[in-house]
């Protein structure tokens, strides 16, 4: 069936079709109301070499060169950065953290990537977001990630050694922010029960349609019978 077809069908069958649809809005109305809103704290960090460098000078006599840690990046500070993040995302870490297995409170560290092949060497940057129902503890998640972060590289840093006046230290550029209210989840799901509410009104009146041509059929076939006369006896 073409469009002006399909509105012939739905003109005709609006007492299906209708009820149909309504009874769609209301599902979308009680999925919209049911599900609840979460809230999204963020926090952004930014790994910084020392002033002198990575490495120490040779001789004692020899400062070395002093750079500003924001001009002084490199791949190392990339690799720390994806260290750090693939650490932060253990299920250890995460229970340790306070992140619920049911998704309440919860968190993500990443480098601002979704692909997780481009964590690995994307910069020395860390997105932290804390995600609840809950304003407070969105926030509060979000700021035990930025404490982990710092203890993590310090705590990696001593394991392997390096000497503490060469430690990549962690500069929060942007501390937990205030928690915002995510109602895409809700919307989303809304417009998905309007779409299958559609779906369901063009089916109920098609199946109607169908049914009542049938029918319409079938009684014509038998109003053709009744009327041919039976056969005379010999």
């Amino acid at each position: 069936m073409d469009f002006w077809q399909t509105v012939l069908v739905l003109g005709r069958r609006w007492y299906v079709a209708l009820p149909a649809f309504l009874l769609a809005l209301v599902a979308a109305g009680g999925i919209y109301l049911t599900i609840p809103v979460t809230y999204t704290s963020t926090a952004v960090l930014v790994l910084d070499q020392p002033l002198a460098g990575g490495s120490l000078p040779a001789l004692p006599d020899d400062k070395g060169t002093i750079t500003n840690p924001l001009l002084n990046f490199d791949q190392g500070l990339n690799n720390a950065a994806a260290i750090v993040i693939q650490a932060l995302n253990t299920p250890e870490v995460a229970a340790a953290l306070g992140a619920s297995p049911t998704g309440d409170p919860t968190y993500k560290v990443t480098n601002g990537s979704t692909n997780q092949q481009e964590q690995i060497v994307a910069g020395p940057f860390v997105f932290v977001e804390g995600d609840s129902r809950s304003p407070q503890a969105a926030q509060d998640i979000a700021k035990r990630c930025v404490d982990r972060v710092k203890q993590e590289l310090a705590s990696r840093q001593k394991v392997l050694d390096a000497p503490p006046q060469t430690y990549i230290t962690v500069d929060v550029a942007v501390q937990p922010t205030t928690p915002v209210a995510q109602r895409g989840n809700k919307t989303r799901a809304a417009a998905v029960a309007v779409v299958m509410g559609v779906v369901a009104a063009l089916c109920a009146a098609y199946s109607f349609e169908s049914y009542y041509q049938a029918r319409r059929r079938k009684a014509g076939s038998a109003s053709e019978k009744a009327l041919v006369p039976a056969p005379s006896g010999a």
